[in-house]
């Protein structure tokens, strides 16, 4: 039983923590602060992780003149309304295809 609760827990705490960590770096890709910018006007490049694609068309469209300093992996395929698509069988979300860039 106890097991049970610890690993509800810690699910649940991942979810949390992937959500934090999500709305940072949106915070950070559509308002950077001073000193990230200075970051990336010195060549610095970010690495964003498991966002969806909605948010990366979003970014082309308001924040092109920054491109040189984003990277995109494992980006989350969604569907018409915002959520993230699953493998029907297996329930792991859809990525984008990744050509190995």
């Amino acid at each position: 039983m106890r097991l049970g609760i610890f690993l509800l827990c810690s699910s649940l705490a991942g979810t949390t923590l992937a959500a934090d960590v999500r709305q940072i770096e949106l915070r950070r890709l559509f308002e950077p602060t001073p000193a990230e910018l200075r970051a990336e006007q010195a060549g610095r490049i970010y690495i964003y992780e498991d966002l969806r694609d909605t948010d990366v068309e979003r970014a082309m469209k308001e924040q092109f003149h920054r491109v040189q300093s984003m990277m995109f992996i494992r980006v989350r395929r969604t569907d018409k309304q915002g959520e993230v698509l699953k493998d029907p069988e297996s329930g792991v979300p859809m990525m984008i295809s990744e050509d190995g860039c």
